[in-house]
């Protein structure tokens, strides 16, 4: 076992196995447009299942890969917040709010490499879908590189991959989770999730019909959205509050 210090070191402990680096970081992105239940539960199942020391829930500013959100991105960040608050693991990480222009992961894994260093390994989380179209990232290829890759996907859910992707994965693809302490990065682990049958196109159908989505999402997100106005279409009702 590894414990990171305030200066993300870390500090080997009694009982630590030789060869093992730092606990790893999960990274997730994404538009969280707005986040919910199912990206919530996945990440907390691997939060402890892999034994990571943390997942950053990252808001995109740009959007590479999908229309503009709704809401801003400084929105979408206080409602990140407002979700991961309260959950030990769970960090809510604003720097591509800081960057102009479009949110590349691969830029966004370059800078979290200079702020935990060269040896902590870094875990970026995605679905199998994401993955499947891995191959339409910027320079997808080099994200291994700077990171692992665990991809959820549904209990039995396996598909066979476009034969690019296929031989991307084959000689990274990783069996046992220890190993993603053996390295920084490099390795393709799949990991079976339970993944909710919940999306934010969803949520912003609701809300713009003026019907609840509670349950979908945390209560304080609801709670900000309904403050807010958030996703209402000018025909929706105007007295449902929850």
């Amino acid at each position: 076992m590894t414990v990171i210090s305030a200066n993300n070191s870390p500090s080997p402990l009694a009982g630590e196995k030789p060869g093992l680096q730092a606990r790893p970081i999960g990274v997730l992105g994404g538009t969280f447009d707005p986040i919910h239940y199912g990206h919530l539960r996945p990440a907390l199942e691997l939060l402890e299942t892999l034994g990571l020391a943390e997942v950053r829930f990252i808001p995109c500013r740009i959007p590479a890969h999908r229309g503009s959100p709704q809401i801003t991105a400084e929105q979408r960040l206080a409602l990140a917040r407002l979700a991961t608050v309260g959950q030990p693991g769970f960090v809510t990480d604003d720097r591509e709010l800081q960057r102009e222009g479009p949110s590349y992961m691969v830029d966004t894994l370059i800078s979290l490499r200079d702020d935990f260093g060269a040896d902590t390994p870094l875990c970026l989380i995605l679905g199998s879908d994401a993955f499947r179209e891995l191959d339409t990232w910027r320079r997808w290829e080099a994200l291994s590189d700077l990171a692992h890759l665990v991809v959820m996907e549904r209990p039995g859910g396996a598909q066979s991959l476009p034969p690019l992707l296929e031989a991307f994965a084959a000689p990274r693809t990783i069996e046992d989770a220890v190993e993603l302490r053996r390295r920084p990065a490099g390795g393709i682990l799949w990991r079976s999730v339970t993944q909710l049958d919940i999306s934010a196109t969803q949520i912003r159908a609701l809300l713009a019909r003026g019907q609840s989505p509670r349950y979908l999402l945390p209560e304080a997100v609801l709670a900000y959205i309904h403050d807010r106005g958030l996703y209402r279409s000018p025909l929706s009702p105007t007295s449902l509050t929850s």
